[in-house]
């Protein structure tokens, strides 16, 4: 039975998606099972990169307006100054020809990496599965990440 590693993925900043995914590859290269639970803002990292979000409500067609998501609008943590920032890590990263961050989700999920997205977050935002990419594998809450994580050797929390 191989070990297994579980990610919370959480931030739904461009840096930190870079480590998580870079984490769950290595692992998946080594032979683990890796799972990665995106939670509130890490939603965003699994979200469509086009067309707008649907959801009900005032606040939540707020909340989905300024935090569209996708894999290719994610700001930096630090040092983003308007997307300067993120368009110098850009090119810092074609330099050396480190993969995107839409990449290493490819590279993650043909690795066999699996995507759950939290529905309690999901509820909260207003997010229908409508909104997610094709390559999440589940929609759950945190009772399965909860076994994932009792039965794994490494649990971060990104």
């Amino acid at each position: 039975m191989a070990e297994k590693v579980t990610l919370v993925v959480f931030s739904g900043d461009m840096d930190k998606a870079l480590a998580a995914f870079n984490i769950a590859i290595g692992a998946a290269s080594m032979g683990m099972e890796v799972s990665m639970f995106f939670t509130f803002w890490g939603l965003n990292l699994i979200k469509k990169n086009q067309g707008s979000i649907k959801s009900k409500g005032i606040m939540r067609k707020m909340l989905n307006f300024m935090n569209r998501g996708g894999s290719k609008r994610l700001p930096l943590s630090k040092f983003h100054m308007f997307g300067l920032g993120k368009w110098m890590m850009g090119r810092l990263m074609r330099d050396i020809n480190f993969p995107s961050p839409q990449e290493l989700l490819a590279m993650a999920h043909q690795s066999g990496v699996k995507f759950i997205a939290c529905t309690t977050s999901m509820g909260i935002m207003g997010l229908s599965k409508d909104a997610f990419i094709p390559e999440v594998d589940s929609y759950a809450g945190v009772a399965t990440y909860l076994g994932e994580a009792k039965e794994g050797k490494i649990n971060l929390f990104v």
